[in-house]
């Protein structure tokens, strides 16, 4: 091992720069694993919403359906006014 003073400094300030990017990747990491828990609870909202607005639509009534059994009433209530009741 060398003895000068200049490699025992680069030798420190090299373990120092490491120290950092460690550091720095683990955050790197943390913040990428808690974007991915996020992104999997958004899609999982996502769904739920995309579920109950399917229930939703399926269980109104069509417009046409409604209008065609109010003149179907309608029709019936002529004729039985027509008839003299």
């Amino acid at each position: 091992m060398p003895t000068d003073p200049d490699y025992s400094v680069a030798v420190e300030s090299h373990a120092e720069l490491r120290r950092g990017l460690d550091v720095g990747l683990a955050r790197t990491d943390g913040r990428l694993a808690l974007l991915a828990h996020r992104h999997d609870e958004t899609d999982k909202d996502m769904d739920d919403l995309a579920a109950r607005v399917a229930a939703l639509e399926n269980a109104r009534w069509p417009l046409p359906a409604v209008a065609a059994l109010c003149s179907v009433a309608a029709l019936a209530v002529t004729v039985w006014q027509g008839i003299g009741h």
